[in-house]
């Protein structure tokens, strides 16, 4: 039996032995000497490769039954349900309907509002705490009575909570443990290098029925974000203590968190003035500490998209696009045209520069993602697979009128029809975990997008060329000899304008591409501040002019009776190469890039169709889907 078990290894023996003898050049497959194969440099090139190569796609704006209004006007999936559509499954809507996603999200965070923690689940349990309060029973007893009492009682609450700035929950503990419920449930869903899960809420600032609304977002696990509890708007409508709060939290537990600023659409000119809180002129340390803790903008929501408007951007046919801009989000104050410049936010990038000039920091040096802000636990994005942001806004033959920002007077009025199926967060990873995706949001290596998963990449630099498009080593010329989306260059050599590479490509289950473009915003020695938006790359060999732009329309395919679409025109991928041909080395400014899909049928257009109703009358039959990344800076010496 052992000279059987040792046969194979006195033939190799013996055959090396032979050839090493015989000093021939054949090829052996086995042992080489070590000294052999010390290579000058790694073969393979990826061994130590630090950069990001991996596109996530998630959302960081996402709420479940427990916050106050989604629980109080109908929504009954949980936390459990949220991360297990978002992993991929089939699950039954609020309404009884089955849904899933296209594909699994890759990460999701959940944001419960800060305020009010464990009304709506304390109100579904007939809290003892609850029912022994007068207001406490009154609630329950509506929410208990219907919908109309459900609607009823959540008025209430608005009235009570963000007109008089006043906790109706205030000494009855309802939130009791549930933070600690939260984040370990969190936690139980966190999948290092499959599926990143994670905590933060929404803190729910709303001076005069002004959004000022704040997403939190940590870049921890339990063991540390049980060590704080959720900062309200009851503390403070002030943004700037939160600010010290989340400064708190790090030094405490050594921790990371961020504060996101989302639709300032609708905060009636306060989100971005270049004002402190209390309207005093910002200085140098507020600026520095705006940017240092609000690094990135939620620039597209189901509330509407605010890249920009075309008050703003006269010249940027693309620009009304899923546009609020009627009221605040209380409804209760007119929009004037005066306010929109400190509401959008290529404008807000404008106003920053301005900042800048004067004290010296840029507060609004900010990246661009999307979330849906669903109050469903159903982030679906889709124009074809959108469910509402609340319970009675899923899918139905007559979800198209209720009234999602109610007004007296009806010019002020927001209804479900005029809600965007947006959006989604874009990261550049270098694998899915939390430090990970925590970390391409700080560094705001990370674009937003209105629904789909389209591929997008930019690198700027003073030294790329044309050549460097079709490189193999597109990436890491990119990133050795430029920056990211994100980054910031400086440091202008002589002559020299700033050169852009892009490359973008469809979502595999969407639209084709219309166009790519370079928005561009800058400062002049006067102090005045200008945009302009190149078509850098089109689709179906239509000419961009002198301009730099292409004037003519991609065209649509769409058929609005049977709301489909097809993919015979536009390309199902976009790069170009872009230099500025107007760089001034002494105006500070910034280029980000958008890509726009084709026309394919709105999710309005995708209901008439399917419940055989008519289109609705407030909104367009058609959408042209974006993403847009976040910018590029450029600092003069």
């Amino acid at each position: 039996m052992n000279s059987v078990k040792t046969f194979p290894n006195m033939v190799s023996a013996s055959i090396v032995s032979v050839l090493l003898a015989a000093n021939t050049a054949l090829a052996f497959e086995g042992e080489v000497p070590p000294d052999n194969v010390v290579p000058m440099q790694n073969y393979s090139p990826f061994v130590d490769r630090s950069y990001p190569d991996r596109v996530l796609f998630g959302d960081l704006h996402f709420h479940t039954e427990i916050s106050f209004d989604a629980g109080l006007v109908g929504t009954s999936l949980n936390i459990h349900d949220a991360f297990r559509v978002a992993r991929g499954e089939r699950i039954t809507s609020n309404t009884g309907q089955p849904v899933q996603l296209i594909r699994p999200l890759d990460f999701l965070a959940i944001t419960e509002h800060a305020e009010m923690l464990g009304l709506a689940t304390a109100v579904r349990a007939a809290d003892p705490r609850l029912l022994a309060d007068e207001w406490g029973r009154l609630t329950y007893e509506r929410f208990n009575s219907g919908q109309e009492g459900r609607m009823a009682a959540f008025a209430d609450i608005i009235e009570i909570a963000s007109v008089e700035g006043r906790d109706p929950t205030a000494g009855l503990d309802l939130d009791g443990d549930l933070w600690q419920q939260i984040v370990e449930t969190v936690d139980d869903y966190y999948e290092p290098g499959v599926f990143t899960s994670l905590a933060g809420y929404e803190w729910t600032s709303t001076p005069l029925g002004n959004n000022l609304h704040r997403v939190i977002i940590f870049g921890d696990g339990a063991e540390k974000t049980s060590r704080t509890r959720p900062y309200t708007y009851f503390e403070s409508e002030d943004p700037e203590p939160l600010w010290d709060y989340l400064a708190a939290y790090e030094a405490g537990t050594g921790g990371s968190a961020i504060s996101v600023p989302h639709n300032g659409n609708i905060s009636n000119g306060i989100m971005f003035a270049p004002t402190k809180f209390d309207g005093s002129p910002m200085d140098a340390e507020y600026a520095a500490k705006r940017i240092r803790w609000e690094p990135m903008h939620e620039v597209t929501q189901i509330k509407g998209d605010e890249e920009t408007h075309p008050i703003l951007s006269p010249d940027d046919e693309f620009a009304d696009f899923e546009t609020w801009d009627v009221a605040n989000i209380s409804g209760t104050v007119a929009k004037t045209p005066e306010m929109l410049r400190y509401e959008y936010g290529r404008s807000a990038l404008k106003v920053g520069l301005e900042v800048q000039r004067q004290v010296g920091v840029n507060p609004f040096k900010f990246g661009f993602y999307g979330t849906t802000d669903t109050h469903t636990a159903l982030p679906t994005t889709r124009e074809d697979n959108y469910f509402g942001k609340y319970q009675h806004t899923e899918p139905s033959a007559n979800r198209h009128n209720f009234d999602v920002i109610p007004a007296e007077d009806p010019a002020l009025r927001i209804i479900t029809a005029q809600e965007s199926a947006a959006g989604l967060t874009a990261v550049w990873a270098r694998e899915n975990t939390r430090e990970e995706v925590h970390g391409a949001i700080k560094r705001k290596e990370a674009y937003a997008t209105t629904g789909p998963r389209m591929l997008v990449r930019v690198f700027g630099g003073w030294n790329f060329d044309a050549d460097d498009l079709s490189s193999s080593d597109f990436v890491s010329n990119g990133y050795q000899n430029g920056v990211p989306m994100g980054g910031e260059l400086a440091n202008a050599p002589d002559g020299a304008s700033p050169g852009f590479l892009i490359r973008s490509l469809r979502d595999p289950d969407g639209a084709n591409l219309d166009r790519v473009q370079i928005i561009k915003g800058w400062i002049d020695e006067a102090g005045e501040t200008h945009e302009r938006v190149y078509d850098v790359a089109v689709s179906d060999d239509r000419e961009i002019g002198a301009d730099g732009r292409a004037r003519e329309p991609v065209g649509s395919t769409v058929d609005i009776d049977a709301a489909t679409y097809s993919n015979s025109i536009g390309s199902a991928s976009l790069d170009a190469y872009w230099q500025d041909p107007e760089f001034d080395p002494a105006h500070n400014a910034f280029y980000y890039v958008r890509v726009i899909e084709i026309p394919k049928p709105r999710w309005t257009t995708i209901d008439a169709a399917f419940y055989d109703i008519p289109l609705p009358e407030s909104v367009p039959a058609e959408v042209q889907d974006r993403a847009y990344t976040s910018p590029i800076w450029y600092t003069s010496n």
